[in-house]
Formats: structure tokens, sequence, C-alpha cells
């Protein structure tokens, strides 16, 4: 079943290994199918190591298991509420890796100090509330969802596809799974610039016709960067 998206989520899942965002067990990524809805992502700690394409765990909307052997990532919840919550996002990664968790753990949004930022997110990169106890407690993985979504304020989940979940790490989204790999290996990047760019004085954000300008020239109607297809 889904037996090509189960290559790309693990493929996915393997490249974030090959860019130093995850050690250990930490981090996964999910794809959905546009056809059925169904969602397939990385099994809960499992080592890259070992892990294989046939590990990866197929769930419906509901977070019931459909096929795998293992059981799904923890997080599993989480992504499922954004997908249901932002129909045009394919792929969810959830790293800890350094620079961005960072930025998460301070509770501070990254601001878009120059245009490699402009480049991959339309504005800051917001960092979510912190949880109240009470939602920790209960159904805390689903409310990570919910303050991910409250963050965004409305925006388009695709101009800032990365929040900052408060005290956590990066939650990262895109049109598939290796294009959300591809945003949380800019996010990582971008994060780590933004500390080096305040520790050296700078805190003002970049003008906004240049945020503007770089954006819209990757991502906007007249885009005009790469070969034209």
């Amino acid at each position: 079943m889904l037996e090509k998206l189960k290559k790309e989520v693990f493929e996915a899942n393997m490249e974030l290994v090959s860019h130093g965002l995850v050690i250990h067990t930490w981090g996964n990524v999910s794809g959905r199918d546009p056809g059925t809805g169904l969602v397939v992502i990385k099994p809960s700690g499992v080592s890259y190591v070992t892990m294989k394409q046939e590990d990866m765990v197929v769930l419906d909307c509901d977070g019931n298991k459909v096929e795998g052997q293992f059981r799904p990532s923890t997080d599993a919840p989480t992504h499922l509420y954004l997908y249901r919550a932002f129909s045009g996002i394919m792929g969810i990664v959830h790293t800890h890796s350094t620079y961005a968790t960072a930025w998460a753990q301070s509770g501070r949004a990254i601001p878009p100090l120059g245009t490699t930022h402009a480049d991959h997110f339309y504005g800051e990169v917001p960092c979510s509330r912190l949880l109240t106890d009470a939602e920790t407690e209960n159904d805390y993985e689903i409310n990570t969802g919910r303050v991910i979504e409250e963050a965004l304020a409305g925006a388009d989940p695709l101009h800032i596809p990365s929040v900052l979940v408060n005290g956590h790490g990066p939650f990262c989204w895109g049109a598939d799974a290796s294009n959300a790999v591809y945003n949380a290996v800019a996010l990582e990047e971008i994060a780590k610039m933004a500390l080096f760019t305040l520790l050296l004085g700078r805190e003002e954000p970049v003008k906004k016709s240049l945020l503007d300008k770089h954006f819209n020239r990757k991502h906007g109607s007249g885009a005009y960067y790469g070969q034209s297809k």
C-alpha cells in the first residue's frame, strides 16, 4: 500500500540524517497521499541506522493504523492535526535541530534579518506560546498542533512553512515530504545566521521592499528565479 509514498517518506527521513538535522531517533517526517488522504509516517523510536522503507506506518486521518508493524511516531497526532488544518500541505517534518531549537527554547520568533530569510519565509518565523499545564497533561500532541496553527495567525502556511514550538523545537512543512525537508534545512541555516547577526549587533528586520522582492521573485505569481518549466 502506498509504496511510492513510503519510499518518499523513508528517503525524506534519511535526508534529515544526511543534513545533520537529527541524531539518535529524534525527529520524523510524514507525507500525505492526495488521493486517499492517508498519511505515511516514521515509526516511533526506530533507529535511522536500521530503519527500512517497509517500516513506515500508514495512518488514516483519525490516527488509526492502516498498515505497518510498528507504532507510529509519537508526534503523529500533531502531524494529523496540521494536515486537517492546512489542506495545501502534503509533507511535515519535526526535528530538534540545534539552532532552530535554540530559538524555540528561548521562546523567540526568528526575525527576517536579510534576504536569505526572505527567499524562504515571507516574514518572521513565529514561535508559539507555551502550552498550559492542562494542555500538556491532556491531548499534548494535538494541542501542539493547535498552538502551531494559532502562531501562524491566518498566514499562508506555504509562505511561512515553519513554526517554532515554544520550549520544544521546529515543525516544518511543504508541498511534499522532500519539500518539507528542504524547508527544515533552510530554517536551520537561517536560525544560525540570525543568531550570529544578533550577536554582531543588528536587530532591525530587513526592509519590507527587500523582503517582498526576494520572496516574490521565487514564490510570487511573477516568479523568475530558476529555469522555466
